[in-house]
């Protein structure tokens, strides 16, 4: 996604680093993060962007707004800081014999924030509303591998019924799902947000709810003052194993980057999402003990357009040439301080699945050849490119850096097409008003490569907003969704991956790390999860 979201698959440290600096502890006498007493009832204030639409697990497809939803909804399982081990949040438990029939049974007794019980028919009735096409929902797509999907939302006309077949209710806590195919990591999937309960009252204003959720997870939903403050405070009825060890959370706009790095230095913001560019070389003596400097698993890409004129039907060798052109290594090094990896591939580091080195020369600086292929595809159309991102994240700087080699390697103009704020960026993307190219980071939803391959690429995803549509990458993705095994479905992904590589539906650019920092008023080391946020639930707040 442009978000899901807690931690992983693979060992990964999810520690916040002990920046060992002579300047020792940042900006105030009292920051150590050991020094004092955790206050169970503490505020956390959190930097973040405006979202994109309505708190609506099925509607929200971004980071900004995931960020929310997970606080205020659990879903079925979520996976293990460290390990990615899977384990049950609101489910008893789910099984399968054949990973086509599977059965899940709820932990009783769990409620929603408005006292209503979650039961079978919350979960069964919230799927089969987000897939009917008339409620015409972003995230839709990932209810497709349930049977019945086809019926609820076909390609063209009115739905042929109202629910999906293969959802049954058996009682309060136990349902059925029954696949078309066997998908062996259909469980992992379950981790997402959009496969959240939702409650009666939803359906009386599906609308109205994004502006005041009601969820069953250890956050409740307080209010929302938009761009600039959405508020959350701990729902001390949840029986849930992630419950709170705070008070709540007040998520803070900033529309700059480094306004929001002044708020974090001075105290009055605890948490921020990047550190500025322009401070990534300083950071660490800035913070000392309270900088954050880990693995996370996500990747910065450009994608192409392909409904403008200027990329459809375009030749390969054009989007290679282009991709050829980009310094990875110096922009990542000069401009961006170390603080990103060179992309070898589509999949984020972290996830399984991942191959290092599979985009080979395609993602390796050539300027020359890179000038070649570009004039064998028929140069670029219009001679320019723009590559369109939100200037409230610090993104302009390495944006002029890729123009900047583009510019030089294939004597072509290109151009930064900046967007206020990452709502503005997602709703030009959503409404197909990308002129040329655009910025499009994706951080792991769950931890296995289909994630970042099919969800992003697949000619029907939800998470496709260029347009892309390549009939052997659909293909391959079948076969791997519905392999017997988990084993067999990573390696057929990995054959599809190397298609990606030959048409290029965008160019990957690099793998983050979480580069942040905590302030003062944290107690202890803030937990980071393999998705770069915080587990803001083990997060604790000094007296």
């Amino acid at each position: 996604m442009r978000g899901a979201k807690s931690a992983r698959w693979v060992a990964m440290a999810a520690v916040v680093a002990l920046a060992a600096t002579a300047c020792g502890g940042g900006d105030d006498e009292d920051g150590s993060p050991t020094s004092g007493k955790p206050d169970p009832n503490g505020i956390i204030k959190a930097q973040l962007s405006e979202p994109e639409r309505g708190l609506q697990p099925a509607n929200s497809k971004d980071s900004q707004g995931s960020r929310v939803i997970r606080q205020v909804f659990s879903g079925l399982v979520d996976y293990q800081p460290g390990t990615g081990k899977l384990f049950n949040v609101n489910a008893e438990s789910i099984t399968t014999s054949d990973s086509q029939h599977w059965t899940v049974k709820l932990k009783p007794g769990w409620k929603f924030h408005n006292g209503e019980t979650v039961t079978a028919k919350s979960y069964v009735d919230a799927w089969n509303w987000a897939a009917n096409v008339k409620n015409n929902q972003l995230n839709s797509s990932w209810f497709a591998d349930i049977k019945g999907y086809a019926d609820v939302h076909p390609d063209k006309g009115e739905p042929k019924a109202a629910v999906m077949s293969g959802l049954k209710v058996v009682n309060d806590n136990e349902f059925s799902i029954e696949l078309t195919n066997p998908v062996a990591y259909f469980e992992y999937k379950l981790g997402y947000d959009v496969w959240s309960p939702l409650p009666q009252a939803f359906y009386k204003d599906p609308k109205g709810f994004g502006d005041h959720p009601i969820g069953n997870g250890p956050y409740e939903f307080v209010k929302w003052d938009h761009k600039k403050l959405i508020q959350v405070r701990r729902f001390d009825g949840y029986t849930g194993p992630n419950k709170a060890r705070n008070g709540g959370i007040d998520f803070v706009n900033y529309t700059t980057a480094d306004s929001a790095y002044s708020a974090l230095r001075s105290g009055s913001l605890d948490w921020i999402e990047q550190i500025p560019t322009t401070s990534l070389a300083n950071f660490r003596s800035d913070l000392g003990e309270r900088a954050i400097d880990t693995d996370q698993s996500a990747i910065q890409n450009i994608s192409f357009a392909f409904y403008t004129q200027q990329w459809k039907d375009i030749d390969p060798r054009v989007k290679q040439g282009i991709s050829m052109a980009i310094d990875r290594d110096t922009i990542t090094k000069k401009v961006l301080n170390g603080s990103r990896i060179p992309a070898t591939g589509f999949v984020a580091k972290g996830v399984l699945g991942h191959q290092e080195g599979v985009c080979g020369e395609t993602c390796t600086y050539n300027p020359a050849k890179a000038k070649q292929l570009v004039q064998a595809g028929g140069g670029i159309p219009g001679g320019k490119v723009t590559i369109q991102y939100n200037a409230d994240q610090p993104h302009k700087i390495w944006v002029d850096a890729v123009c900047n080699s583009v510019r030089q390697a294939l004597d072509v103009e290109c151009v930064g097409d900046a967007k206020p704020d990452f709502q503005a960026d997602l709703n030009a993307r959503d409404n197909k008003q990308v002129k040329s190219m655009y910025r499009s980071g994706w951080v792991l939803d769950y931890p296995f490569n289909a994630n970042f391959l099919r969800d992003l690429y697949g000619s029907e995803a939800a998470g496709n907003t260029g347009g892309y549509s390549n009939a052997e990458f659909d293909r391959l993705s079948q076969r791997a969704d519905t392999a017997k095994t988990l084993a067999e479905s990573q390696r057929l992904y990995q054959e599809a991956e190397k298609v990606l590589v030959k048409d290029l539906p965008s160019i990957p650019l690099w793998y983050y790390r979480v580069e942040s920092g905590q302030s003062a008023h944290i107690y202890g080391k803030m937990p980071m999860g393999q998705d770069g946020d915080p587990i803001f639930t083990d997060v604790q707040v000094k007296q």
